[in-house]
């Protein structure tokens, strides 16, 4: 996406803004075609947007269109996002809720199908797919995205499990104002749309590298080159089988910087022995990319 916009003055900054357009589209796709027909409440700000709607037609007379209100419930939002993760951060996104609300006001509503089971599952893998790429790509679609990512930062737990939690709150005002077979389809509509999210948003999931080299120099030069990690080095490791001396490299990488370390490995030493254990937890200081 970067190379399409190498051009601009500020390339980097148009291929976020083409992020923040495709995400508000498939989060329009979500809202239009399979939430609001199935009578199904999103995950986050866009829920609770959804249920303002719903009890402002219904029970006060006064129709606040869905788009509206997400405008409206972000803004407290945003000076948490500005004061606690980062001001470029948070006015994209600001871009991005206002180019969703955008999208969900000019969308309109088709119904493909009412069945809630449908919706629910089509539904939250399109919410959660695009709140994963925006993520991924160093933005936020918003709302409580602001939330989960100032206590991941706190407590390394991932946007969608901290996501899946603070919704629960969304599928018991559904059940109580509409009825509990709504929260119930919106329970999975949100859990759908969390385990997507992770799948997609690589960046959070941590991953041990053990390498076993002779080249060791070369392996750290040629990783620390593509890569901002550090890296423990246990010398005069000894094999079972021939008894020879190598030596032993230790770090903790992204899922998302997977492909460069294999790109590196090739690069420095192509016969080296790397074992890699997914999903670790991580316990004192691990950088991540400023957002």
């Amino acid at each position: 996406m970067n190379t399409l916009f190498k051009w601009m003055p500020h390339p980097d900054y148009a291929s976020k803004l083409s992020f923040s357009i495709v995400y508000a589209i498939l989060s329009a796709i979500a809202v239009n075609i399979f939430y609001q027909p199935g009578k199904i409440y999103s995950s986050g700000i866009t829920g609770v947007a959804q249920i303002l709607t719903t009890v402002s037609k219904d029970w006060i007379g006064i129709y606040i269109p869905v788009s509206v209100a997400l405008l409206l419930l972000n803004i407290p939002l945003f000076f948490l996002g500005w004061f606690k993760i980062g001001h470029k951060f948070t006015i994209f996104t600001g871009i991005t809720v206002v180019l969703t609300s955008i999208f969900v006001q000019i969308l309109p509503e088709e119904t493909l199908t009412t069945d809630p089971m449908i919706c629910a599952i089509f539904g939250g893998a399109i919410n959660g797919a695009g709140i994963g790429y925006v993520l991924k790509s160093g933005l936020s679609s918003g709302g409580l995205d602001f939330v989960s990512i100032a206590i991941r930062k706190r407590t390394g737990k991932t946007i969608g499990s901290i996501s899946i939690f603070f919704n629960i709150a969304i599928m018991f005002a559904a059940g109580i104002l509409f009825g509990w077979q709504y929260a119930l389809y919106s329970a999975i509509a949100i859990f759908v749309s969390g385990k997507v999210t992770d799948a997609v948003f690589t960046k959070q999931k941590k991953m041990q590298v053990t390498i076993i080299t002779r080249s060791p120099e070369e392996v750290i030069h040629t990783i620390q080159k593509s890569l901002r990690r550090g890296i423990t080095i246990i010398n005069e490791a000894e094999g079972a089988y021939k008894h020879d001396k190598q030596t032993v490299l230790l770090t903790v990488v992204t899922r998302f910087e997977l492909p460069m370390l294999r790109s590196a490995m090739k690069e420095a030493d192509p016969r080296a022995f790397v074992s890699i254990a997914e999903n670790v937890q991580i316990l004192g200081r691990f950088y991540e990319e400023e957002l």
